[in-house]
């Protein structure tokens, strides 16, 4: 027997039209509207991770300790580790990581380790705060992605999908669905489409390479690391932009543009005159579907930790490798190199130490952020964006790549990459110059 006031499916009755409006207007807010609190101009979910650290005190970085451990445990313990090469290696590092992070903590080992742009930098600047905002960031992003707001969006852009970067109108909730909750949700939402026949395998790739990015949460890390919160809603939407125009153009261009283009279950366009109604009633659908508030708050809650504990011990690692290349070896300085040309041409102050840390987001998407905090504006902000529109980087996402059925190797990745970096500081550099005019 249901209630009276039980959500009804198709019908706009008060029960679905909160959810699909008045929650995902709270998840807008808390992850969109700046409001200012003590002086401090940010958003929402900022001012909750700042106060939640200050509270905690010392103890905060014990909590990061244990969640790298946790993580650094987690695949030998669920076996995940024999599943493959990749696994293996990446299992491993995540136990250097889980070394790395009582050096960090406690003070001990080679003083090289021990400078404040190195493991404290590392652990105290970034892990900590990442140990904070993703699983406080999941509660909220139910909000955002679980009661139709997606959907609704969705069916809205199926007619710049298929012309503008060449992907189904569908493919719009994976783009959204990692800006707004992670690329591992995003690529799992991929996998299982491409699997289920209604992505081609160039469909997959492009989805896959242009739009399973970091999620907001991950950004407002890079933009904090960058003292770029002050212009969050620029950075972000600006970001967005970047990205989607980049995938724009390396849809067009080999790699993707040779991939085989068939798919066995093509999607069916919605008719324009039927739009409104269309998305309106999947919107309705799915917030009458979704399951309740506080049983998806504790399922997004439980999706945060575990990628929490999948990141940590990899950003100590992978991080900690990246940093130690940057400062000791030459190999990021000629890898700087090759994007020397794309930030020189803009005559900008710091081209070269710009070009050497996008070059550094092959290992890790956070490390061009951690090598220019201190940067001009410019630089920094075409260091946040490309640290967001490259996409790929060892540490994270190409393993995730690679572990789904989607048939692109190594080789492919790196070139798209390299592509990918090239254009978005083509993009960034002068919008950068923009806003600080």
């Amino acid at each position: 027997m249901s209630l009276r006031n039980e959500p009804v499916p198709g019908q706009a009755n008060a029960a679905n039209i909160w959810r699909l409006l008045g929650l995902s207007a709270i998840g807008i807010f808390i992850f969109f509207v700046p409001i200012t609190l003590e002086g401090k101009t940010s958003i929402p979910l900022d001012h909750m991770v700042g106060y939640l650290r200050g509270v905690l005190g010392a103890v905060a970085g014990y909590y990061a300790l244990a969640m790298i451990w946790a993580g650094a445990a987690y695949p030998f313990v669920t076996g995940k580790w024999k599943t493959g090469t990749t696994e293996k290696v990446f299992s491993l590092l995540k136990v250097i990581g889980a070394l790395t992070a009582v050096l960090a903590l406690t003070g001990w080992g080679p003083q090289a380790l021990q400078t404040g742009d190195m493991l404290p930098f590392l652990f105290n600047k970034l892990v900590i705060s990442v140990g904070l905002i993703v699983p406080i960031g999941a509660v909220f992003l139910a909000l955002l992605v679980s009661y139709g707001l997606l959907e609704f969006i969705g069916v809205f852009l199926q007619p710049v999908m298929r012309p503008i970067w060449k992907t189904p109108g569908r493919s719009a909730i994976d783009a959204v669905a990692s800006f707004v909750g992670s690329y591992s949700i995003g690529l799992l939402i991929t996998n299982r489409v491409y699997k289920a026949g209604q992505y081609s395998a160039r469909e997959a790739a492009v989805i896959a390479t242009g739009f399973s990015t970091v999620s907001a949460t991950f950004m407002i890390i890079v933009a904090k690391t960058l003292n770029l919160m002050e212009i969050w809603n620029q950075y972000f939407w600006l970001t967005l932009a970047i990205t989607f125009v980049v995938t724009a153009i390396t849809v067009r261009i080999p790699p993707l543009s040779g991939m085989d283009d068939h798919a066995s279950d093509p999607e069916q366009e919605v008719p324009s005159g039927q739009r409104m109604r269309t998305a309106w009633q999947s919107g309705l659908d799915v917030a009458h579907n979704a399951p309740g508030l506080l049983e998806n708050v504790k399922l997004n809650f439980r999706e945060g930790l575990l990628m929490t504990l999948s990141i940590l011990p990899s950003i100590m690692s992978v991080g900690l490798i990246g940093l130690l290349l940057a400062k000791y070896t030459p190999v990021f300085d000629w890898l700087g190199y090759i994007f020397y040309p794309f930030t020189a041409i803009f005559g900008l102050d710091g081209a070269m130490e710009l070009a050497k840390a996008s070059a550094t987001g092959l290992a890790e998407m956070f490390l061009p952020a951690l090598l220019l905090g201190d940067a001009d504006m410019v630089v920094r902000f075409a260091a946040g964006v490309v640290s967001v529109s490259g996409v790929l980087f060892f540490s994270a996402s190409i393993p995730c790549i690679l572990s789904t059925e989607i048939p692109i190797g190594v080789g492919r990745l790196v070139i798209v990459w390299f592509l990918r970096v090239a254009l978005s500081l083509l993009l960034a550099i002068p919008a950068g110059m923009l806003i600080a005019s």
